[in-house]
């Protein structure tokens, strides 16, 4: 594991039924793995998000699927087409996961890195100004 985790969030990950713990935990790690100084929280009372210098993504499990969202502006590029919802959102897009199945790490991982450099250089708000 090798980072910080914040108990809420394990709270809430553990009373999932088992298929979505296990995706709920790669996408843990997998943010986490983007960069060390990735900070667990819960908002909205009981949702789980990650954070650096900004949101990040969040994990919201659904009856047959999770969603992360990603906190992104719709300025990321998704070259590899893991977004499944929101692509018109001007805060946030999903990436839904459903039972069975595999997450497309390298792509959420790249989205992750970049959501985060633009968070560092004040966020995708700014950015769109600046476009």
């Amino acid at each position: 594991m090798g980072y910080e985790v914040d108990p809420r969030v394990d709270d809430y990950i553990n009373r999932l039924p088992d298929w979505q713990q296990a995706i709920c935990h790669e996408v843990r790690d997998l943010v986490h793995s983007a960069d060390p100084e990735v900070v667990e929280t819960i908002k909205r009372t009981v949702q789980p998000y990650f954070v650096l210098n900004g949101n990040i993504c969040a994990l919201l499990a659904a009856r047959d699927h999770v969603n992360v969202f990603m906190y992104d502006g719709a300025i990321v590029p998704d070259p590899a087409g893991i977004i499944t919802a929101g692509h018109e959102n001007k805060t946030a897009r999903t990436v839904a996961v459903k039972r069975g199945e595999k997450i497309n790490k390298p792509a959420l991982l790249a989205m992750f890195k970049q959501i985060i450099a633009n968070n560092r250089a004040g966020g995708w708000r700014k950015l769109k100004r600046e476009q």
